[in-house]
């Protein structure tokens, strides 16, 4: 007899009024295993077969899952996979930085289909809403010409800058966006677009991105470090993005390390804000990534000299992430060039020693996850796909209280 396919799935639940966390853990099953059959998603959610096959025909007759060919092993019952249909829905996604705007549409699946950037005027804003309103609206057409019908299966609008959110800003603080901090952006891009709109900072949005189609896909227990302007962590625990109380968890650009006796800001020795000073090189230019991968290519001695120190707060930071939040592994993600970032993946060894250093670990302990100016927006696209069909067990405990 061949041994049981092993599947990642969540658990489902045969109470009465759950077929809405139901449907959304078949769907979770299906993007993380691939093609499954009505058996395995019964034996993996611990659903009935009854339960699953009610399910997947709903699913199948709302266009988000498909029936392949069937599967006939041995002399077993065959058996027919489906899979998700990656036109089932689509979602835009939207970056705002300090000097650029993105915006990128996605399917269900995480496909890219388009995208467009542009400049963000100095004055914040006041002019810098209508530049992100005619992108989002650009790229909602170019969605439209490509898949018809598209509008009908368009979950929403996600945006993604950089945090902490509703604190106390400074306004000539160059890692804070003040501005855009105290602007009313959720009503302004719901009014303008028509769309449900969700918020995240730009590390949560850069780890939706890679449990989606990156490093901390398929699992439940990861940290992305962020390493952007700023610096953060993104949060997925138990198999959910954890945003914290304020929206504000993994804000760890902001945490005191002790600099030559003065406590300083993470991000004030360790962020892409800090290079650009440390190289006096102008972060609006439009050529930067460019520039620095170049640099760390040909390992410019400026570009060394900033490693050196920044990985000194960096492994401090990793030892510190591990200790609290048990992963099962880093990722260094975000919009560092691909040069850059591996060079501070190899200086960090040797690794301080933590509660992760383990002898029977499968997965590295930190490893280089995407190093894309896309990947805030791909992940602030995921996060309406994800709020529309992924599993919340916060909904059930509610729903069961």
């Amino acid at each position: 007899m061949n041994e049981a396919r092993p599947i990642r799935a969540k658990s489902g639940t045969n109470h009465e009024g759950t077929s809405a966390h139901n449907r959304r853990v078949m769907i979770d099953a299906l993007r993380v295993n691939g093609a499954l059959s009505r058996a395995d998603l019964a034996r993996a959610s611990k659903l009935t077969k009854q339960t699953v096959s009610n399910i997947i025909d709903e699913l199948e007759r709302d266009g988000l899952v498909t029936a392949q060919e069937v599967v006939r092993k041995g002399r077993g019952q065959p058996s027919t996979p489906y899979r998700l249909v990656p036109e089932g829905a689509f979602a835009i996604g939207l970056q705002i930085d300090r000097h650029v705007t993105r915006a990128i549409a996605v399917d269900l699946v995480g496909n890219i289909l388009t995208r467009a950037e542009a400049n963000l005027p100095p004055d914040g804003p006041s002019s810098g809403v209508t530049v992100i309103l005619d992108l989002v609206g650009t790229v909602r057409r170019e969605l439209g010409a490509l898949v018809v019908q598209s509008e009908r299966r368009l979950v929403g609008l996600g945006a993604a800058m950089p945090g902490p959110f509703g604190v106390a800003t400074a306004g000539d603080d160059p890692w804070m966006m003040a501005a855009w901090q105290q602007f009313p952006l959720l009503e302004t891009l719901a009014a303008g677009t028509g769309l449900n709109v969700g918020l995240q900072n730009d590390a949560a949005a850069c780890a939706t991105a890679e449990r989606m189609v990156g490093a901390a896909h398929g699992l439940d227990h990861a940290v992305c470090l962020y390493l952007g302007y700023g610096i953060g962590a993104g949060l997925i625990l138990g198999g959910e993005l954890y945003s914290g109380a304020n929206g504000n968890a993994g804000e760890i650009g902001m945490a005191l390390l002790s600099a030559s006796g003065h406590p300083t800001p993470l991000e004030h020795r360790a962020s892409l804000a800090s290079l650009y000073q440390h190289l006096t090189i102008d972060p609006a230019d439009p050529s930067l990534y460019a520039k620095v991968n170049d640099l760390a290519s040909r390992n410019d001695p400026r570009i060394l000299s900033w490693i050196e120190e920044a990985v000194t707060d960096l492994r401090w930071s990793l030892h510190l992430l591990e200790t609290i939040f048990d992963p099962q592994t880093v990722i260094l993600c975000g919009g560092a060039p691909e040069a850059l970032a591996r060079r501070l993946v190899e200086a960090m060894e040797p690794l301080l020693p933590s509660i992760a250093d383990r002898p029977n670990r499968s997965i590295p302990r930190f490893q280089l996850g995407m190093t894309d100016p896309w990947a805030v927006a791909l992940g602030a696209a995921a996060d309406p796909i994800s709020r529309a069909f992924d599993p919340r067990f916060a909904a059930i405990l509610k729903d069961s209280l």
